[in-house]
């Protein structure tokens, strides 16, 4: 089955549940991403709410993601959210692990193992550098190194703490050549970004800066600016 690709440099913004992306709000988000990936040539990918996976996807030209995926088969799981529904909504890939989400090592491998089945995109997230040395281990596409003290927050772990991203990409790369790392939390600035790429990364994972941003297409072209 083909599996999917995004080229580098990749900017993926997890919409999280906030009150500005749901419905409306998430579609003006990806209207920003996509005219600010086109003037870029830098990758943008959305990893919206559920419902609206299939909307985005509809409507716009950019990769879509899902959030989370359950480490179940279809059957009687009320509630829940089996691969095959993300994919049918035409997502290209899913968070696995995300700080806000957390997997066991159990799951994160089943969900990395059914997402490569399908030729779909896993993006694992970690929150230090033996955690990642671990989940990389497991064959991802991407793992994203997101300390959790900085989510959220105004100092990016590009500027606190970049010793975590050198030693996350080493250790990422020893465990597993072909895995691409990316970086987050309290990214919100082209220098932040910048800063990543050259420490070793292929991209961010952000989320408020753009979410809660008046204008998500002047902080998107903000954060390719220097890329």
């Amino acid at each position: 089955m083909a599996h999917h690709t995004i080229k580098s440099p990749v900017v993926l913004v997890n919409l999280k549940c906030y009150q500005e992306s749901v419905g409306n709000g998430a579609h003006r988000i990806a209207q920003a991403a996509q005219e600010v990936a086109e003037e870029s040539g830098v990758s943008i990918a959305l990893a919206p709410m559920y419902m609206d996976i299939h909307p985005i996807k509809h409507h716009f030209d950019i990769p879509v993601f899902a959030q989370h995926v359950d480490p179940i088969s279809p059957g009687a799981h009320t509630g829940r959210i089996p691969l095959t529904a993300i994919k049918t909504a035409g997502a290209v890939g899913s968070l696995v692990n995300h700080s806000e989400y957390r997997l066991t090592i159990a799951d994160i491998e089943t969900n990395v193992q059914a997402l490569r089945n399908a030729g779909m995109i896993s993006c694992v997230c970690s929150n230090n550098i033996a955690t990642t040395s671990a989940v990389a281990a497991l064959g991802p596409d991407y793992v994203a190194i997101e300390p959790p003290e900085l989510i959220g927050g105004k100092i990016s772990v590009a500027e606190a703490n970049p010793d975590i991203i050198t030693g996350s990409v080493q250790a990422a790369l020893k465990a597993n050549p072909d895995v691409k790392v990316l970086t987050g939390a309290g990214i919100h600035s082209g220098k932040c970004v910048k800063t990543a790429v050259d420490l070793g990364t292929v991209g961010v994972l952000l989320a408020s800066s753009v979410v809660k941003a008046e204008d998500p297409s002047a902080v998107l072209r903000d954060l390719v600016s220097l890329l």
